[in-house]
């Protein structure tokens, strides 16, 4: 299968990898793909393609509305241990 992008269809690319004598030796620059599900359909995607993808909108929660000038906050109130007196015979 070829190492491209499904979505716009960019390939790998040739750079060359030069040693200390400066001899240019040629080699593959593969692209960054990402195999994702999009829309119940499993194609592979470079990660720059990712990026530019429309996402879902987010949900804002609805927050809870601040104490009014005179208001106390309610107190969490913790559950007393009771001790267990076990009764001599």
């Amino acid at each position: 299968m070829a190492k491209k992008c499904d979505l716009c269809g960019r390939g790998a690319t040739r750079g060359a990898s030069r040693s200390h004598s400066k001899i240019r030796t040629l080699r593959r620059q593969n692209i960054n793909l990402q195999s994702v599900t999009i829309e119940g359909i499993k194609i592979k995607a470079c990660t720059s393609c990712l990026r530019t993808l429309e996402k879902p909108k987010r949900v804002k929660a609805k927050r809870k509305p601040a104490l009014k000038a005179g208001e106390k906050a309610l107190k969490v109130v913790k559950a007393k241990k009771t001790k267990t007196v076990k009764a001599k015979k």
